[in-house]
């Protein structure tokens, strides 16, 4: 497929907006399957110890979703309650969705749960379409870093720039993005460690809502997942089912990853002060275990699932401006704002240069995205915004184009407009 041919595939005509349904499917956050909402449970806000269908008990899909992230096991928790066991009257539905039941004692609860996983569902599940963002890329591609710069500016410009709010869902994935991620990184300048395979982190959400109540708001699911686990058949089993049903996919890519790349660069680093780590995987292998795994189960062996290729760290590119590669003044280098709308010139821009390099210095990889990938365009990003010294930012963090990639999964989901520039 020649660029042209790729660059119209990837601007085609947005689908119009087909009339509302009665209800959503819904994709739990939590375990990634997918489910009707007339087949969520709700939990008993009560319980009774001399009715078995009240007692205490062991809530095993729970504890067995939780061994996966290596957390521990919760004490007895009260009853699961199934719907079809509930008279008609006892039920209250709002947008076409059960959310709320009332038991035979007359206690109500809102509780509702994952069939699968009984996780609670997030009170728009059903309501809206779940539209999840996948971020995936191999070992020290920087995707912990990537993902707090992507929040950061998500809810600090992009946001306001697209009037609408970027939230936690709750207080404590607030806290803990605010804590383990978001203040080491902007207010003390240091690096995080590179996320471990032990450390298996639930997923932090946010939810992207549009001031205007006739958009639905977009619920977002950050993993930070290790990038061994990309080119590791147990965890990939994990994930799986996280990446076969989100709506948009965010793949990462490090320069370093490219051979041609990483020997060029590992001739001229000792003039440019930054950290470079010895051990990369190469991109081609994070596309095997997407096809074992996920993509190899569809229909023809490729995606639909649009996904916005992103080569990470690109400040670093600029050792390679006395190269054939990548010139000065490069669209690479020039940070972008999209505002009210994305703006397609700028988007044809940056994706025609990045496929051209990612063409240049790595052929298989390209080639291999082709025949697995039917949707996808190329960005260019520093979460950073330059390559840190000792495992510390040098000045303040300075991300450039960090949302741009995130912007076209909105653009092609129907969720913004696409103008150009005059």
């Amino acid at each position: 497929m020649g660029l042209f041919d790729s660059l119209m595939n990837t601007l085609k005509t947005k689908p119009k907006k087909a009339e509302r349904p009665a209800f959503y499917d819904i994709v739990c956050p939590f375990c990634f399957e997918k489910f009707s909402p007339k087949e969520a449970v709700f939990r008993a806000l009560h319980n009774k110890e001399d009715d078995e269908d009240f007692l205490l008990q062991e809530d095993i899909p729970l504890n067995h979703y939780r061994n996966k992230f290596n957390l521990a096991p919760l004490p007895d928790l009260e009853a699961i309650m199934e719907p079809e066991r509930i008279p008609e009257e006892s039920k209250k539905y709002a947008d076409g969705v059960l959310v709320e039941i009332t038991d035979r004692y007359g206690f109500s609860t809102d509780k509702r749960l994952c069939p699968h996983c009984h996780n609670k569902l997030p009170i728009t599940a059903g309501k809206f379409p779940s539209n999840i963002i996948s971020i995936v890329g191999a070992s020290q591609v920087g995707k912990s870093v990537y993902m707090t710069s992507l929040i950061h500016t998500l809810q600090n410009f992009t946001a306001y720039n697209f009037d609408a709010a970027c939230l936690p869902v709750s207080v404590e994935v607030s806290k803990k993005f605010r804590e383990v991620y978001e203040d080491p990184l902007y207010e003390r300048g240091v690096l995080f460690d590179s996320t471990q395979k032990e450390v298996r982190q639930e997923p932090l959400m946010f939810q992207f809502k549009f001031k205007d109540e006739s958009k639905p708001p977009l619920t977002l699911v950050f993993f930070d997942v290790a990038g061994e686990g990309m080119v590791e058949q147990e965890y990939l089993d994990i994930f799986a089912a996280h990446i076969k049903n989100s709506s948009g996919i965010l793949f990462l890519v490090d320069p370093l990853q490219i051979r041609t790349i990483r020997n060029k660069i590992e001739i001229k680093k000792e003039d440019s002060p930054g950290e470079f780590t010895s051990k990369y995987d190469e991109p081609r292998e994070v596309i095997i275990s997407l096809f074992e795994n996920f993509i190899g189960h569809q229909q023809k062996g490729k995606t639909d699932i649009p996904t916005a290729i992103v080569l990470t760290k690109s400040d670093m590119l600029k050792i390679l401006c006395e190269e054939d590669y990548i010139k000065e003044n490069s669209n690479i280098f020039h940070n972008v704002m999209h505002k009210g709308s994305f703006n397609l010139t700028e988007f044809e821009n940056i994706n025609g240069e990045v496929k051209r390099f990612i063409e240049k210095v790595d052929r298989a990889f390209n080639d291999a995205l082709e025949v697995h990938f039917s949707h996808t365009a190329f960005f260019a990003v520093s979460s950073l915004g330059s390559n840190p010294v000792n495992r510390r930012i040098q000045g303040t963090v300075s991300p450039v184009r960090v949302d741009e990639p995130f912007l076209w999964l909105l653009y092609r989901l129907g969720y913004i407009e696409g103008s150009r520039n005059s």
